[in-house]
């Protein structure tokens, strides 16, 4: 009997997919004479953080984290999947609009990775910028399953004019490593632009308030933390030169967590948000990351030393969230500063007229939690609903060629990182603020705030929306877009 993801989470582990078999892709219907452009191979192995510590998950191509792909923008590419595993497996092609069977999403219809077995993909990449893959298999309680493991991969498609503003590019993968369970904790919300709406507010007490389960559900921590799969102070530094300028592209691979980014005596320009060109390229001090956001950004090498570049949170940052930047000739020991507090605010990489197009139609959605509600771990609902596998809802029909405003009122105390596949969109109002031009795939909804973006509906096909923590999409936090 077909087992559905609200069953499987139930157990609060993840069961095998038995009702997903006639879905499973088999070697000998995808192999072909033609020579793939790249190969991926998903076993488990050994990542070697540290010399004294070395952890055991599911790796790409034997590494942590998986490497990097580059792809030219609008040039076929065929890419080959292995799974050694011996559970089903997704690639998901974040942040590209390709067809539903090959983002890599179940939801939409793209066909598992069977166990001990391949499946050939083919895809046209769009549009250029940096991207990433990640597996996209539901965890629930297991966390060694999904983007708890380290199944994750840097990709940059190079667009057909590359402006070169920079001597060199440096790409940084964010990641946590052993987690655990925990009951919930407080998240520092202080670094987000925007003010919390008391209606929300009310809407989140009184949801607390009827709650069957009064104390707050599990949460997932981590006990080691990486930049390119090494603790800080292991692996090679960064080693950069007076007057270099170098754009860093910076990936937060986390299964839930919100990262931060400083290079004392150094500031970022940063021109890309989730591979796509800002309107307006800013100068700040730090960089902030939601889960699964990417930041390109120029940093003008001109303060010689030896410094850290990491995390703002101290244990994580002793615990291996940073790398080493060594200029030419400096020595010394790795120098950190802590630099001035600083709200991080999307509308100051917009355009400075904020007047968008007018939308065919408004969506409206509340986001409420269930604290504990299923085996201790909180549910997610829109608009009441929390998603099923076995109904397919909530699902909303779009229209192709129209321009759809999507507005969300977040009544929970959790940031969420809102994605929306196969599509990017652009941020019209967040925290207050009205803004213009910043195209995402995912953006960073403040506790008791609001969000609107717009996206156009043109990449015909069921569409998946969700929180991207982990814990939050496989407890409902999920809806599916599709085309009338």
């Amino acid at each position: 009997m077909p087992l559905n993801r609200r069953s499987m989470l139930a157990g609060g582990a993840l069961l095998p997919l038995l009702g997903v078999a006639p879905r499973l892709a088999r070697a000998d219907e995808q192999a072909t004479q033609e020579k793939a452009d790249t190969t991926l191979r998903i076993a488990t192995g050994l990542a070697e953080l540290a010399p004294d510590h070395i952890v055991s998950t599911t790796l790409y191509n034997g590494q942590f984290p998986g490497p990097l792909l580059r792809f030219k923008e609008g040039q076929r590419a065929v890419v080959d999947v292995y799974n050694d595993t011996d559970t089903p497996e997704l690639v998901h092609w974040h942040g590209q609009m390709i067809p539903s069977d090959v983002d890599g999403a179940a939801e939409e219809g793209s066909p598992f990775i069977p166990p001990h077995g391949m499946r050939r993909i083919s895809f046209v990449p769009k549009p250029a910028g940096f991207r990433f893959y990640h597996t996209h298999v539901p965890a629930g309680g297991d966390l060694n399953r999904g983007t708890y493991t380290g199944q994750v991969g840097p990709v940059y498609i190079e667009p057909k004019n590359e402006p070169g503003a920079y001597d060199r590019e440096v790409f940084l993968v964010l990641k946590e490593c052993e987690p655990s369970f925990s009951r919930g904790g407080d998240m520092a919300m202080d670094f987000l632009a925007g003010e919390e709406i008391k209606e929300l507010e009310a809407i989140g007490k009184k949801a607390d308030d009827e709650a069957q389960v009064k104390a707050k559900g599990f949460e997932v921590g981590y006990d080691l933390f990486s930049i390119n799969g090494k603790m800080l102070g292991h692996g090679d530094p960064i080693s950069v030169r007076p007057g270099e300028r170098v754009l860093f592209h910076v990936l937060n691979g986390s299964a839930g967590e919100i990262r931060s980014l400083a290079l004392p005596g150094h500031v970022f320009k940063v021109v890309a948000l989730d591979g796509n060109p800002v309107p307006t390229p800013r100068n700040v001090p730090v960089l902030w990351l939601g889960t699964a956001e990417r930041i390109s950004a120029i940093v003008e090498m001109n303060h010689p030393g030896v410094w850290i570049i990491g995390d703002l949170a101290d244990d994580d940052r002793k615990r291996g969230m940073g790398i080493v930047v060594e200029y030419a000739g400096a020595k010394g020991k790795p120098q950190w500063a802590k630099p001035k507090p600083f709200r991080w605010d999307y509308t100051q990489f917009g355009k400075a007229e904020t007047t968008t197009a007018k939308p065919d139609e408004t969506m409206e959605f509340l986001i409420v939690k269930r604290n504990g509600a299923v085996n201790g771990f909180n549910q997610w609902t829109l608009n009441g609903e929390a998603f099923s596998m076995q109904t397919m809802k909530p699902m909303y029909k779009v229209h192709e060629g129209r321009r759809y405003r999507l507005k969300f009122r977040n009544a929970s105390d959790d940031i969420h990182p809102l994605h929306l596949h196969r599509h990017s969109f652009e941020l019209v109002r967040i925290g207050g603020k009205p803004t213009a031009g910043v195209l995402k795939d995912v953006v960073m909804l403040g506790g008791f705030q609001e969000v609107e973006f717009d996206f156009v509906a043109d990449n015909p096909g069921m569409t998946l929306f969700h929180c991207h923590q982990q814990l939050h999409m496989d407890f409902g936090f999920m809806a599916l877009f599709d085309y009338a």
